[in-house]
């Protein structure tokens, strides 16, 4: 099985590379993110570029805003498994844009990505986040409808962070239910699970790999 990981806002790679080494077979995937042309089409492309030609059955794995577009894959891959990592949840033909009114998330003050988001992360983790000059996220993926006409038909699993100051556990636990019809899978650690708690979410991983196999 290999992994296919989709960050989020930024799509930088580098955010799972604490994770890849963790998993028999994955890559991360390098999204378009600070290109300002590009849409959720072309995020789904990079998604199945990095796949790779002909890489078989797939789990792919998308952080926050790659819940947007990990899903549109799914008919141009063979995905045995959606999972969805501190993830926006999208409806049918709502924007990306639209989805925080349509959710009902609220956030309070402002966002500090120190406290939001690097707030459980190890401290050389988060310098070296910093080292590198910040990437802009377009806002052009969230200027598209999502297109398609249902969830797909592919076993999906949520994973929360259960101290994520984001998108806070209570919030993911009823879209999942609303949206989903799904419970959810929380375990220790913020919005940056991937870099904060890399081994318990690849065990959340491998343990879904080992359940799909018995």
């Amino acid at each position: 099985m290999r992994y296919v990981l989709v960050p989020g806002a930024g799509g930088q790679a580098w955010y799972w590379h604490r994770v890849v080494p963790l998993l028999p077979d994955a890559v991360a995937v390098e999204l378009p993110a600070d290109d300002p042309d590009a849409g959720l089409a072309a995020y789904a492309d990079a998604i199945v570029a990095a796949a790779g030609p002909d890489p078989g059955p797939v789990t792919v794995v998308a952080q926050s805003m790659g819940g947007l577009s990990a899903p549109l894959v799914c008919d141009r891959m063979d995905v045995r498994r959606l999972v969805l990592v501190n993830a926006m949840v999208p409806r049918t033909g709502e924007t990306g844009g639209q989805w925080w009114e349509a959710t009902g998330h609220t956030f309070d003050g402002e966002l500090d990505p120190l406290v939001h988001f690097f707030a459980d992360v190890p401290e050389d983790i988060t310098r070296e986040a910093f080292a590198s000059p910040p990437r802009d996220q377009s806002t052009r993926p969230f200027e598209d409808p999502w297109p398609l006409p249902a969830w797909p038909d592919v076993p999906t699993t949520v994973v929360a962070g259960r101290d994520d100051r984001f998108f806070p556990p209570g919030f993911q636990r009823r879209v999942a239910k609303e949206r989903l019809g799904l419970d959810v899978i929380d375990i220790p650690g913020g919005h940056l699970l991937a870099l904060s708690r890399p081994g318990e979410l690849a065990g959340v991983l491998l343990s879904l790999d080992e359940g799909d196999a018995s």
